[in-house]
């Protein structure tokens, strides 16, 4: 890992990582410190209305307008992220620390779910909410890609907010090139091919 933080970009699954908190997932990864990091799982949908579990919040979800499970970690709490309108800094959202200003992903950041969202909601172009989130400690992250668990690569806003998460995990692999975009059709059951 040559990057001075993973903040802001994508961890995707490689084929060997066979865990299903984790088997083909794509994770968008919001804070990377020296202590650990920690992100969520950008294309496991729930299926459970966002409106039936932070009522406020629910005519901003981004379609699909429901719960994602962020990861395995804190499957009670709720992490939120949002796309703040340009030149806007609703009350309640925060900026990712450390994400690169040019990375593709706008104006990313976290969105304080107990501010007010009658307030705050129109004021995000973007919003989705995870139930848990995907957290390492120092040094476990590092070990697993350099395992080849996972690729690092570079995320964009409509990945965070992908309105087909079925999809996410060949589409980023498919838009790297090369033997990336080879492995974006690599089976599901590899035995039956």
């Amino acid at each position: 890992m040559d990057q001075p933080t993973l903040t802001g970009r994508l961890l995707v699954a490689a084929p060997i990582l066979q865990e299903d908190s984790f088997r083909r997932s794509v994770v968008f990864v919001v804070d990377d410190t020296d202590d650990g990091a920690l992100g969520v799982i950008l294309n496991r949908p729930l299926g459970m209305p966002v409106n039936e579990v932070v009522a406020d919040w629910g005519p901003y979800a981004s379609e699909p307008a429901v719960m994602f499970s962020g990861g395995p970690v804190g499957s009670g709490s709720g992490l939120a992220l949002g796309i703040a309108e340009p030149d806007t800094a609703p009350q309640g959202w925060a900026p990712l620390e450390g994400l690169e200003p040019d990375a593709g992903l706008g104006r990313v950041g976290m969105v304080d779910l107990d501010g007010p969202a009658l307030e705050m909601g129109g004021a995000l172009g973007a919003f989705r909410v995870f139930a848990g989130y995907a957290g390492w400690s120092a040094g476990q992250l590092s070990g697993e890609i350099d395992e080849g668990a996972w690729y690092v690569l570079p995320a964009l806003a409509q990945d965070v907010f992908t309105t087909e998460p079925d999809r996410l995990w060949s589409r980023v692999l498919r838009r790297q090139g090369g033997d990336l975009a080879l492995l974006s059709t690599y089976p599901d059951d590899p035995t039956l091919n």
